[in-house]
């Protein structure tokens, strides 16, 4: 864990050192796509249009061996003031082998679509904060945990808030998250209904004109049913952020963070490793077109 933790901040530091220094940073922050898990509250000007790549791992189940990989490609456009629509379409790559409670299964298959919408009610620069709302909608033929077959269902809200704690310095971002999920499986025709609760808070710096580092902390909590029923598991991750403006039309956002504490409903272990990852990791890459 800590070998792994010291590469990441290695590679981090390499990028910041060789990320071209000639890319001029504007005013403030633009924190549309600045953090990795989370997201901010700016959604662009009207007549954007963005292409975004974005591929997220999880890891790690306890026993046996768990690689889950889901690679996303979006169009963003913004067709109005402080309104986003964002439309994507996911592939994933699942390795497992001898994880309790999942099929082993080695397989690439398309998942599904997704179309998220993001209205911004408060500009920070008008506001003594930013706030958007936000409503990501899925329709997948793959279970993005087990990789099984079926239909599955979802819509994830946030609430996000954004303030500049020291002008085009730092920066601090809250997300308050409710997800509710139904899935039926194809091969066992079962029918299982979920939701999870998390809030998740960021903070990042500007330590070069081009470049943001940082770190972000989420807590979730899953439950059985769509309306928060029966508990069944919550979790802790941590872990570093950062942003690089490679330049004036192209940008990268990696993320790393660990289930740094969790536990299942009915259990006295100290990570939640049945209804989260050990790891997850993410990488963004985006360009205005």
């Amino acid at each position: 864990m800590g070998g792994g933790a010291c590469k990441f901040g290695m590679a981090l530091a390499c990028m910041a050192a060789l990320a071209p220094a000639c890319v001029s940073a504007e005013e403030g922050f633009d924190t549309e796509h600045i953090f990795g898990f989370m997201i901010g509250t700016d959604i662009g000007n009207v007549g954007e249009r963005e292409f975004q790549t974005q591929t997220t791992g999880g890891f790690g189940k306890g026993r046996g061996t768990y690689r889950a990989l889901e690679h996303e490609v979006e169009i963003e456009v913004v067709p109005l003031p402080n309104f986003r629509v964002e439309v994507g379409g996911t592939a994933s790559l699942h390795d497992i082998t001898g994880v309790p409670d999942i099929d082993d299964r080695r397989q690439f298959n398309f998942q599904g679509a997704s179309l998220d919408l993001r209205y911004r009610l408060l500009n920070r620069e008008q506001a003594p904060f930013g706030l958007t709302v936000a409503a990501e909608l899925h329709g997948n033929r793959i279970d993005e945990t087990s990789g099984a077959k079926g239909r599955m269902y979802g819509t994830e809200f946030t609430l996000a808030f954004d303030r500049e704690l020291v002008p085009n310095f730092a920066i601090a971002a809250l997300n308050l998250i409710y997800q509710p999920e139904w899935a039926r499986f194809e091969m066992a025709g079962l029918s299982e209904k979920s939701s999870t609760i998390g809030a998740a808070f960021a903070g990042l710096v500007r330590v070069r004109p081009n470049v943001l580092l940082g770190g972000e902390m989420r807590y979730f909590r899953q439950y059985e049913g769509i309306g928060l029923g029966e508990f069944s598991g919550q979790a802790l991750f941590v872990g570093p952020t950062a942003y690089f403006q490679l330049s004036e039309r192209s940008r990268l956002t990696l993320s790393w963070s660990m289930q740094a504490w969790g536990r299942p409903a009915g259990s006295s272990a100290n990570l939640d490793l049945v209804n989260f990852e050990r790891h997850q990791a993410r990488l963004v890459f985006g360009v205005n077109f």
